[in-house]
């Protein structure tokens, strides 16, 4: 597909921020066609180093709140004030997902670019941790990395050359994601469907040069991305 808005980030020093497939091709592929007002408040959840919030605030207009448990928020505002945001635009927070410190409805809608699989497949993730920074009818969108077709009962030699099965249980299908999501009492799934993104993300995030992406590399040139998919997940709090 074509990442239009995307294109302007697809800079070396820009790109060489990202922690895996590219997340603001996911975002723009994610938002498409989406029901977030003008304006609204939107935590970024598992922010990494804010290129994916820069680019929410920046294209969509969004009031946006990085949220990242790893990142240093320090840096990142540098890094905001850097690409002329202000703090009245987008805030960097340091933030466990499982205990988000904001009030309840403070947001009108959740984002979440290739990191919910590491905390949200706890079924009662949605319930218990998250849907009450939503506002009733708010919006929570969803991309995390998949498998076409869950194998982890044999799984390829081409994905066990970069990862142990232990890091691949972090991945799955959709058939998987529906019954995760499936199970909120607090909202209705809208959506869960397999996304385009894939082999266009994986190339821009196998092209730098820092050790993961390298460790990476062996597994998607040996194939292995022939078994991957991104999943595109959307649910209304009721």
């Amino acid at each position: 597909m074509q990442y239009p808005l995307s294109e302007k980030y697809n800079t070396p020093e820009l790109m060489a921020k990202i922690m895996g497939p590219n997340p603001v091709k996911l975002a723009e592929e994610l938002l498409m066609k989406h029901q977030i007002p003008a304006g609204a408040t939107v935590c970024d959840l598992g922010s990494g180093q804010g290129l994916s919030s820069v680019f929410m605030a920046k294209e969509y207009g969004f009031k946006v709140y990085a949220a990242d448990l790893w990142s240093d928020p320090e840096q990142n505002r540098r890094f905001f004030e850097q690409m002329g945001l202000t703090e009245q635009q987008i805030t960097p927070v340091k933030a466990d997902a499982t205990t988000l410190p904001f009030e309840k409805d403070f947001f009108d809608a959740v984002v979440s670019t290739d990191s919910y699989n590491y905390f949200g497949r706890d079924p009662d993730y949605l319930d218990q941790k998250l849907l009450a920074f939503v506002k009733p009818g708010g919006y929570t969108y969803i991309t995390v990395p998949g498998m076409k077709k869950d194998c982890h009962d044999n799984l390829p030699a081409e994905l066990l050359l970069s990862w142990t099965p232990e890091q691949l249980d972090y991945l799955h299908d959709v058939a998987y994601w529906k019954n995760i999501v499936g199970a909120c009492k607090g909202a209705e799934v809208v959506c869960v469907e397999q996304m385009q993104s894939n082999e266009e993300v994986w190339s821009d995030w196998l092209m730098q040069e820092n050790e993961y992406a390298l460790g990476d590399r062996k597994a998607m040139e040996a194939g292995g991305g022939k078994y991957l998919n991104f999943i595109k997940i959307v649910l209304r709090k009721k």
